[in-house]
């Protein structure tokens, strides 16, 4: 069966996606992200050490030519901000993909609508394929698909937290009227909350925090590429009707009775 996951032309046969931060090792982190089965790895272009040009950071652990690099902006308090990374990172990868990341707070990280709404129309116009990071706004992911953003990424709950999904109606209704890629972003703590967002029709899953902190990352992973081929089948199968009764699963006529 041909499922691909297609993002501004360019088809993938995993549909989880995964963060290469809070990892204690790089050989853990590339041992997790070979297991996951991802072919999407972001990269914080604000957190590598950029300042000697000798040492190592994380672009030089990863296999450019297996996985496609999604630089992000995380660490972008503005607009500004995170459009000057985007810039820098298309420098320095040479590639024009860019998940947008505005968060004011830095206690909080919840993203700022308004400036990613701007700084996306601009990447647009810039010739950049945008995947934002959004609050789960039903209205917000309309008018970033609408300048031209290449998906839509809504939290599930603050990124790290582990909470799960506490935006489940709002991403429903996401879901119902986008037409390009939703990819639940942040919060996630297990698999099966993967394979949830996956069931009630989301198109992908980003996660980090949950596999790189967990006691054993590899094993983590393999449990998150799992969690969302079976979140992903569930979807295409369609579920039963929730009922209020009870509805028994063995034929009632001719039964015989004593």
């Amino acid at each position: 069966m041909n499922d691909a996951l297609e993002i501004a032309g360019k088809q993938f046969s995993s549909r989880l996606m995964i963060g290469t931060g809070k990892y204690r090792a790089p050989d853990e982190m590339i041992a997790a992200i070979e297991a996951s089965g991802a072919e999407i790895i972001t990269v914080a272009i604000r957190r590598l050490d950029l300042s000697n040009p000798n040492a190592k950071t994380i672009l030089d652990h990863i296999d450019w030519e297996r996985y496609t690099i999604l630089p992000n902006t995380a660490g972008a308090r503005t607009a500004d901000e995170a459009i000057v990374t985007a810039k820098l990172a298309r420098e320095l990868t040479g590639s024009d993909w860019v998940k947008l990341e505005v968060q004011p707070d830095p206690d909080s990280l919840l993203p700022d609508p308004v400036d990613t709404f701007l700084a996306a129309e601009a990447l647009v116009k810039d010739g950049f394929v945008v995947l934002p990071y959004i609050h789960a706004d039903p209205i917000l992911a309309r008018r970033l698909e609408d300048v031209g953003c290449a998906t839509v990424m809504p939290l599930g709950s603050p990124i790290g937290s582990g909470q799960g999904i506490f935006t489940r109606e709002e991403i429903e209704l996401i879901i119902e009227q986008a037409n390009v890629p939703v990819v639940v972003d942040a919060g996630i703590g297990v698999p099966s909350e993967a394979s949830q967002s996956l069931e009630i029709g989301a198109d992908a899953v980003l996660i980090n925090t949950a596999i790189a902190r967990a006691a054993d990352p590899v094993l983590m992973a393999d449990g998150f590429r799992l969690g969302v081929e079976a979140g992903r089948k569930a979807y295409l199968a369609g579920r039963i009707a929730q009922q209020k009764f009870a509805s028994p699963s063995s034929p009632v006529a001719g039964v015989v009775h004593a």
